[in-house]
């Protein structure tokens, strides 16, 4: 087995289709040397095959042999040598996954430089400074990322280095000063780890490969592969690369570019770079960026050279492309490329406009394919309402949206905050990748310092999150920040705009988006992939609901949840006289007063959905959830006493009490404790039907019966449904009128065939399913198990929020399969929350389900993933799969 390939290697395919083996950034630059011929400085990728092994077992026999084998040729090509006292070649050591990572794992620049190297850079650049300048920066990275020296008592020794100086600013410092400051730094990493710091380049860079594997498992990389649902065994390649220097004067540079805006879509370059610098120093936001456009003044035969590439680029890839380079003497080198990551609002522009780009020609099913759940969700972010506030300050424009919380200035803090339930807006100088699992709970994000492509914008942008950067106006100290006379401390709402880059005290109210043209296309688009394939409603229990899930395209109610309806605060005193009745009459008087109002909600909702299906759920949870608690009331009693009423709502409470609620009176065991409460709704429903079709129009009802285990009770529930429709026959004939059963236990799967004889259709309830298939209970589950079950790999996903394929999963194959054997005409629908879900989606999608349902803010995503799992399918049968649906 081949571990190690040279960027100039011959592959049998093109190099950017093998990031399974390469790594995003190894297949890439590959793509760029051996295809695009780039001026790329030349190197070597360590496979991701090499990073399985070392995980598994340690260093792989023959890797050494492979490097030292691509070292020699690196040398040669670079006519210099690693670790050559009079004139060293230097590389970089940079992590590379199959997808882009931004930021979590480890990277190591200068790698080579040692007390000796050091002087022969010196003496082959004539400059002093650039040469120490280089050897502090290796040493601070590597002490920090290899050695685990804390980068904070790096970043003192620096300091105290500049205050020595009476400087503020790391240039001003000179080659005397920097030589002491890494004869501090190699004083630290004595202190540290009790050795000197290596000096053998052979040593370092064997160090630095390993490092850069053993970051793939470090705790930022492990949380960011959680929250993107991206595999924990992919592993991560190493990229080994002669270094570019954009710091040796004002002659070099180094920047991040994009071919297009990657937060609006524009047509054009964009980006960031600096004058002198190294890459780190661009992201890092420790220095003020300067645009991209600048660079037509400074270097303007490098920026046309660039902007040539940023079109080859896009062409080649047909793409938007995220691009590192550096300028070293007046020449350009590119030094990364990748799809970039975008904001929703330019995902959306961008998939639309390169339909008709004459260089690109995307498809629609191409445009279609480009867009994730995270784009659409982006562009339905909330934003500030109009009106008058007061600005605190300022910054850049770096994710649109905006968000309200409490200030927070640490990471660990901000998790904590959120898991107390509040909402929080994290606030740093600048971001670091140690800060994720803060971003992560955040409702926004605001920094101090940094670009437009600094870890903090690049993060926020790909997770959709607001962000403010580069509020340089603000002064963090501790646990509060400043602007001006304003002080703000932990624990106060502001509210930021990521879309101006507004930063306010206080709570701003927020509204809902405008969502741009471009969505409407390409969920057009999805739509005509997706017909006759998948369908999507909408869960809704009001009319207000009902009709904002029509608006973003719901094709009927999966799933109305009567028991909502009971909640208000005319309806539930009727429910609790119902509970407390102690006589038939009573009961039915009770009974009654609900049909109206129930009638009157039901009536709504068809409205809003005319000429669409809405399936209707009868009253699904346990009676105790209308009553008051137990040890409420009881403390009442014991205080100041019990009103009749009270006294009678305490015994109802203890008589309807469970230990395990989930587990008990509920679903239709409550119909066939009280028969005529299912009767009574669905009378209520008919007579709504009834009167919307005297009204000219058009409603189509779905009655279910939810948790059903067996034909028999189906049987007997579907009866009860059946008489209150007959006795309803005089207003509502004519009425299409269907009955099924929401499957949410095993058994129900298990049984599905013989439960479908009585059934007109199944819909998946796969929240209940989740609960009793994995044993756990999705109320109690979240805090104490979620989290260390996820990081220790124990579950790949939360299988509340992606259906756990190979449990849940089989059951809902199993079911549909049974029930359609049993009754081939049965319709197949799920209404949990999984419904929404793009990877869930795709697994209806294959077990032959008929719709999904979902919350009415999840069906633009319900459409695009349907629609997705569609092409999947498509690929899958070009592949020599077969498309049966």
């Amino acid at each position: 087995m081949t571990f190690v390939y040279a960027f100039d290697h011959r592959h049998p395919q093109s190099p950017m289709s093998l990031k399974d083996l390469l790594g995003g950034k190894g297949a890439n630059l590959a793509e760029m040397t051996s295809v695009l011929e780039l001026p790329v400085p030349p190197g070597f990728t360590i496979s991701t095959e090499a990073c399985r092994s070392y995980m598994a077992g340690g260093w792989p026999d023959g890797l050494s042999g492979e490097v030292d084998n691509q070292l020699v040729a690196l040398e040669k090509a670079m006519d210099k040598r690693l670790g050559d006292p009079s004139d060293p070649l230097l590389v970089s050591v940079r992590s590379g996954a199959k997808f882009s990572m931004p930021g979590m794992m480890d990277t190591v620049l200068n790698l080579g430089l040692n007390d000796e190297s050091v002087e022969g850079l010196a003496k082959q650049t004539g400059d002093d400074r650039f040469a120490y300048d280089s050897y502090r920066r290796f040493i601070q990275m590597f002490g920090k990322i290899v050695l685990d020296v804390p980068g904070d008592a790096f970043e003192h020794v620096f300091e105290a280095a500049k205050e020595r100086t009476g400087t503020a600013n790391d240039a001003d410092l000179g080659a005397d000063d920097l030589a002491q400051v890494v004869q501090g730094f190699k004083e630290l990493v004595q202190e540290h780890t009790g050795a000197a710091f290596p000096q053998d380049p052979q040593v370092q860079l064997r160090q630095a490969i390993e490092a850069v594997f053993s970051s793939w498992n470090s705790p930022r990389a492990n949380a960011y592969r959680t929250r993107e649902k991206l595999s924990h065994d992919l592993g991560t390649a190493v990229n080994v690369q002669a270094m570019v220097f954009g710091n040796k004067g004002d002659d070099c540079g180094t920047g991040v570019g994009f071919t297009r805006d990657p937060s609006t879509g524009a047509r054009g370059a964009y980006g960031d770079f600096l004058v002198n610098a190294q890459g780190e120093d661009v992201v890092a936001g420790t220095r003020a960026t300067q645009p991209l456009s600048d660079l037509a003044e400074l270097f303007p035969a490098v920026y046309d050279e660039l902007v040539a590439i940023f079109g080859r680029l896009e062409r080649h890839y047909r793409d938007m492309l995220d691009t590192e380079f550096t300028i070293e003497q007046g020449k350009l080198w590119m030094l990364q490329t990748r799809v970039g990551k975008r904001t929703g609002t330019a995902a959306l522009r961008m998939a639309v406009e390169m339909t008709t780009d004459d260089h690109i020609r995307l498809t629609p099913a191409e445009a279609v394919s480009r867009i994730t759940a995270d784009h659409l969700d982006s562009v339905l972010h909330p934003q500030f309402a109009a009106g008058s506030r007061t600005v605190l300050t300022k910054g850049l424009a770096a994710s649109p949206g905006g968000g309200v919380g409490r200030a927070y200035f640490s990471a660990d803090d901000a998790a904590e905050a959120a898991a107390r339930g509040e909402q929080v807006v994290l606030v740093r100088n600048e971001t670091s990748p140690e800060d994720i699992h803060g971003m992560a709970v955040a409702e926004g994000i605001l920094t101090a310092r940094g670009g437009l492509v600094s870890h903090a914008a690049v993060v926020a942008r790909g997770w959709g999150k607001p962000a403010v950067c580069g509020a340089e106006e603000i002064r963090i100290d501790g646990a509060s920040f400043s602007i001006g006379d304003t002080t703000v401390s932990e624990g106060d709402v502001i509210s930021i705009d990521g879309s101006t880059g507004e930063v306010v005290l206080g709570a701003v109210e927020l509204t809902v988006g405008t969502v741009p043209d471009e969505f409407t296309t390409v969920l057009g688009w999805a739509d005509e992939i997706r017909a006759g394939h998948l369908a999507v409603r909408a869960n809704a229990d009001t009319g207000d609901d009902a009709a904002r899930a029509r608006t973003f395209g719901a094709e009927g109610i999966g799933l109305c949840r009567t028991e909502h309806m009971f909640l208000g605060e005319d309806r539930l005193p009727v429910v609790r006289e119902m509970i407390l009745a102690f006589t038939p009459e009573a009961e039915e008087a009770a009974l009654e007063k609900l049909r109206t109002v129930q009638k009157a909600d039901f009536l709504e909702v068809l409205e809003a959905m005319d000429g669409l299906p809405v399936t209707v759920r009868l009253l699904d949870p346990p009676l105790h959830e209308f009553l008051p608690d137990v040890e409420q009331l009881a403390v009442t009693q014991a205080t100041v006493g019990l009103s009749e009423t009270e006294a009678q709502l305490l015994a109802a409470a203890r008589w309807w009490r469970e230990v395990n609620p989930m587990l008990g009176t509920r679903g239709v065991r409550l119909g066939v404790i009280k028969p005529g409460l299912y009767a009574m709704q669905v009378r209520a429903l008919m007579e709504a039907a009834a009167e919307r079709a005297a009204a000219g129009g058009t409603p189509v009802v779905e009655v279910m019966i939810p948790l059903t285990i067996s034909r028999e009770e189906l049987a007997l529930a579907r009866s009860w449904v059946e008489g209150a429709i007959e006795e309803a026959a005089d207003t509502s004939s004519g009425i299409d009128v269907t009955i099924g059963t929401m499957v949410e236990t095993p058994r129900a799967a298990l049984r599905a065939g013989e439960i479908a004889e009585v059934a007109d259709f199944f819909s998946f309830g796969t929240n209940d399913l989740t609960q009793m298939a994995l044993g756990f209970s999705r109320d109690d589950i979240e805090g104490r198990v979620m989290g260390p079950y996820l990081e220790q790999g124990l579950l790949a996903h939360n299988p509340f929020e992606t259906i756990d394929t190979d449990g849940v999963g089989e059951l809902v194959r199993l079911a549909a399969s049974r029930g359609r054997s049993a009754k081939p005409g049965l319709k197949l629908g799920v209404c949990g929350e999984h419904g929404g879900d793009p990877e869930s989606i795709s697994l209806f999608f294959d077990a032959g389900l008929d719709y999904v349902s979902c919350s009415p803010y999840r069906v633009p995503i319900a459409r695009l993933a349907a629609a997705q799992a569609v092409l999947a399918a498509r690929g899958a049968a070009g592949a020599g799969g077969s498309d049966t649906r």
